[in-house]
């Protein structure tokens, strides 16, 4: 393991003794107001992108920001992560996060042989079928971050939160290289525009 890394782990007790409130307060429990699901991509830093501090967000990463569909008889982590945010945590904005240079999404869309990674090819089996092919990356990513939205409709949890106004939801591209972030704009023909 990178020692920068280890190092850092060494002297955070350090860091929280200098900030013991902020601390305290987090030990006594969370009340984060967004779920924001993004992709296990190491470059995708929510808190990095949003400026969130620990306890705003709560978040679910999976490879390809994919949301696979509700199955009651299969219960998932994802799933136990969308109901508990939902219905625990009482969260009022849900995210879904698409980003550029998704290896995930590239690879659906690029058709690439996937038979020596078994289970990324499986995750991705249940991904949206109707992924835009061509070479244009960006516009499928931006189309599987909306579709994702479409599968979490399908949750028990976010259909109660949506009958009752008590939750949005919002699609978005982010850009690794420039920091740019768009949303999902349905009202404008599904159109991303500027955040």
């Amino acid at each position: 393991m990178k020692s920068s890394l280890i190092d850092n782990a060494r002297s955070f007790p350090i860091q929280v003794a200098e900030r013991p409130e902020e601390f305290r307060e987090l030990a006594a429990g969370q009340t984060p107001e967004v779920l924001f699901i993004t992709c296990s991509d190491s470059r995708v830093i929510p808190s990095l992108i949003t400026g969130a501090r620990p306890g705003e967000l709560f978040e679910l990463r999976t490879a390809g920001n994919i949301v696979p569909r509700y199955d009651e008889r299969r219960p998932s982590g994802e799933a136990a992560t969308i109901e508990y945010a939902l219905r625990v945590l009482q969260v009022r904005d849900l995210v879904v996060c698409g980003h550029s240079h998704c290896g995930a999404v590239g690879a659906l869309v690029r058709g690439e042989d996937l038979s020596g990674v078994p289970a990324v090819r499986g995750w991705l089996d249940d991904c949206d079928p109707s992924l835009p092919a061509g070479d244009d990356l960006a516009h499928a990513v931006r189309h599987h971050a909306a579709a994702q939205l479409d599968t979490l409709r399908g949750y028990p949890a976010v259909r109660e939160r949506l009958a009752e106004g008590r939750l949005t939801m919002h699609a978005w591209y982010y850009e690794v290289d420039t920091g740019a972030v768009s949303v999902h704009r349905p009202e404008l023909g599904g159109e991303f525009r500027p955040l």
